[in-house]
């Protein structure tokens, strides 16, 4: 699995090399990378307001010089916002940084660059916009959310456009996704998502709600293998009892799903 694990299919015909519009303030860019784990690729996102001259780029995905020089092409740029530090959204920030000069910031300072870091309750304003930092640890423990208010929140990993992302264990904890699909949950509703994979979605709070819903389930169904199991089984033997009917080119990525739940059933949460 390559960059951050996904679980998810391809679509038909994903669209490569061309800005996309997607609201009022936000345009995608969609990076070559597809995978089981990254679905088309990675959605690399341009934020400006209408009258705006420069562009916030989020996560300009992997090291690929083409997809870059893509980017960079739309405008001069802010700067560069990372919303996890996985390979597939930031392997690309320090050269598209210095390609553009333009800074780069992000939870976890190994990947700051030329700025300061960020965190929860920072307002970013810039190319025309304010934008509301959102600390959603959970997939990974430097997860962070990034809403337009009234328009949309980018999610990154957190909430997909398809399918499900899991919690990497052992820097994701299950107990810190709960809470921060919690606090998508409470987005004013229409609020729209913009994910790092996978198409947007009309409604964060219903995604969110969905997303909450399919882990209670998916804890539950760990809960029941491991009784079945005798106790203390394996992550990988509660892996093919639970994640029997996904593509076992998936179970990797399942199976660090299956340790956080683990975990998280240990501390009697």
């Amino acid at each position: 699995m390559s960059g951050s694990p996904l679980i998810g299919a391809r679509a038909a015909h994903p669209l490569y090399g061309e800005l996309r519009q997607v609201t009022p303030h936000a345009a995608v860019l969609l990076a070559d990378n597809p995978s089981p784990m990254t679905l088309d690729g990675t959605n690399t996102w341009l934020l400006k307001a209408p009258d705006a001259t420069e562009y916030v780029v989020v996560d300009p995905g992997p090291l690929d010089e083409a997809h870059l020089k893509r980017i960079a092409s739309h405008g001069p740029i802010a700067e560069i916002l990372l919303t996890h530090g996985h390979p597939d959204h930031s392997e690309g920030a320090r050269e598209f940084a210095e390609l553009v000069n333009a800074p780069v910031r992000a939870l976890d300072p190994t990947f700051t660059y030329g700025s300061e870091g960020l965190v929860d309750g920072d307002v970013i304003t810039s190319a025309g916009l304010e934008l509301r930092v959102l600390g959603t640890p959970g997939h990974t423990s430097d997860s962070l959310c990034f809403v337009i208010d009234g328009e949309a929140v980018l999610t990154g990993d957190t909430v997909l456009g398809r399918g499900t992302t899991i919690v990497a264990h052992p820097d994701g904890k299950l107990g810190d996704y709960f809470e921060s699909l919690k606090l998508l949950a409470e987005l004013p509703e229409h609020t729209a998502v913009l994910p790092g994979h996978g198409p947007e979605l009309a409604d964060a709070g219903e995604a969110a709600r969905a997303y909450l819903a399919h882990r209670t389930q998916r804890l539950e169904q760990v809960r029941r293998a491991v009784e079945a199991l005798g106790g203390a089984p394996t992550p990988r033997q509660v892996v093919e009892v639970v994640y029997a009917d996904v593509d076992r080119v998936l179970w990797p990525a399942a199976e660090w799903s299956v340790r956080a739940q683990l975990e998280y059933l240990r501390n009697d949460y």
